[in-house]
């Protein structure tokens, strides 16, 4: 009977213990997609074009003033170019969202998970995480910084490694001036 109490009372306080020590969740702040912009830029030989994208959901964890991670998902569909107009905006749109590029029909969203933050000053801090386009998932390090419920952040994305091969000089010879840098670039403005 004693045994049995001990043992009752030994496995009460390292549960309590246990429960104890568990992480407290932060503070989650969902992101205003209507008041942040997600803007793409993409480099070939001859020139570049560039364009938007809308934020389907998102949200920031803190703990106090600390960012800890977060959670974004991209809306593929939205996918437009900024630069051209009629039918060569119409065209460039629907190659970038065709099987050359981001098979929009079938990846109708992309996202990205903060994995770790590691500050550098008291507004900017070293972001890594998940990136997943085209349904391939591939870390990712950024800098994010912030400033009154405001983000932003450059992330440079190399499209070869989600299986984003058109005109791309690492997979193919003799492109000239058709070829289509591996890098591009994602500039967000993040409100919450």
């Amino acid at each position: 009977m004693k045994k049995g109490i001990l043992s009752l009372a030994l496995a009460m306080i390292f549960g309590v213990a246990a429960t104890a020590t568990e992480p407290i969740d932060g503070e989650k702040k969902t992101v205003n997609v209507e008041k942040s912009k997600v803007t793409w830029k993409a480099y070939k030989v001859a020139g570049g074009h560039e364009g938007t994208v809308n934020l389907k959901s998102g949200h920031l964890m803190f703990d106090g003033n600390k960012l800890t991670g977060g959670e974004f998902v991209v809306d593929m569909p939205t996918l437009v170019s900024t630069d051209l107009e009629g039918d060569m905006k119409g065209k460039l749109e629907g190659h970038l969202k065709s099987d050359d590029f981001f098979s929009v029909e079938n990846h109708k969203t992309s996202k990205l998970v903060i994995t770790s933050v590691k500050p550098f000053n008291d507004r900017s801090s070293t972001v890594t995480g998940n990136l997943t386009i085209k349904g391939i998932t591939k870390p990712i390090t950024f800098v994010i910084s912030l400033f009154d419920n405001k983000a932003t952040a450059t992330l440079k994305v190399d499209r070869t490694e989600y299986d984003i091969k058109f005109r791309s000089g690492s997979f193919f010879e003799n492109l000239g001036d058709k070829t289509i840098y591996d890098e591009f670039d994602l500039v967000v403005d993040l409100a919450y």
